[in-house]
């Protein structure tokens, strides 16, 4: 085996970087009814009934909460996917996405 060789088989160090997180948020309006938000974070979510009634809740008062957290193709997906029930439903609901801090 020449230097050559030995050169071109050194190891090469990979860093791998986790994938950023975006947070999935739920952004309150006054018309979708509430049975209907839980039905949705429930089905999209695997939420308990008692989590999606404290997130819905939470986003009631505040105006907007974080839904949960997941890399970007997932989080965008199921905003989607929720914003687009609601839509089928003929409800304004929203879910949007938003990088992590």
């Amino acid at each position: 085996m020449s230097d050559n060789d030995t050169n071109l088989k050194q190891a090469t160090t990979t860093k791998t970087e986790r994938p950023r997180l975006y947070k999935v948020l739920l952004v309150n309006d006054d018309f979708t009814p509430r049975e209907f938000v839980v039905a949705v974070l429930r089905a999209e979510f695997r939420m308990s009934e008692d989590e999606a009634v404290k997130v819905m809740m939470a986003a009631h008062q505040q105006g907007v909460c974080v839904v949960a957290v997941f890399p970007r193709d997932v989080a965008e997906t199921k905003a989607t996917r929720a914003t687009d029930a609601a839509k089928a439903n003929g409800f304004p609901l929203m879910f949007a996405t938003e990088p992590e801090a």
